[in-house]
C-alpha cells in the first residue's frame, strides 16, 4: 500500500493517479460525448485533470499518441473506485470502441519523497545495486 513505498514520510498519504497513454484517435461522437460526460464521474472521487492532451515534448525515443494524467488526493482507494463505478464504466465504452490506448492507476510518492531510501532498498536487497 503507499505507506509502505520506500521514501514516503510515515503516516503520509500520497494522491494516487490514473495515467492513460493513448493513441489512434478518432473524432467520432461518441468521444465527444465521453469528454462531456466524464468530470461527473470523477467528482465524487475529487479527481481532476492534471494533463489532458497533446502538450508533449518528446525528449527521448518515442512517444506516439497523447496522455492523460487524473490526479486522486484520496489515494488509490478513490482511484479504483472511481474506475470501477457505474457511472465511469457507462461511458467507458464510448472511448475505448474509438481510441486504443494503456491505463494504469499508480501510487503517488507524496511530499517529502526521498529517492535515496528507495536506493537503499534495492542495494540491501541486492548488494551489486541491481534488480536481476
Amino acid at each position: 500500500m503507499s505507506a509502505d513505498l520506500p521514501g514516503a514520510p510515515g503516516g503520509a498519504m500520497p494522491a494516487a493517479y490514473a495515467l492513460a497513454h493513448l493513441y489512434g484517435r478518432s473524432p467520432h461522437p461518441d468521444v465527444i460525448e465521453y469528454l462531456e460526460r466524464i468530470q461527473a464521474t470523477l467528482d465524487p472521487f475529487h479527481g481532476r485533470f492534471v494533463i489532458h492532451g497533446d502538450g508533449l515534448e518528446v525528449v527521448e525515443g518515442e512517444w506516439p499518441g497523447s496522455v492523460v494524467l487524473i490526479e486522486f488526493p484520496g489515494g488509490m482507494a478513490d482511484a479504483r473506485a472511481w474506475y470501477a463505478s457505474p457511472a465511469y464504466q457507462d461511458i467507458l465504452p464510448l472511448r475505448t470502441d474509438h481510441i486504443q490506448g494503456d491505463v494504469i492507476l499508480a501510487d503517488g510518492v507524496g511530499p517529502g519523497y526521498d529517492p535515496l531510501k528507495r536506493a537503499e532498498k534495492l542495494r540491501s536487497a541486492d548488494p551489486s545495486g541491481y534488480a536481476h
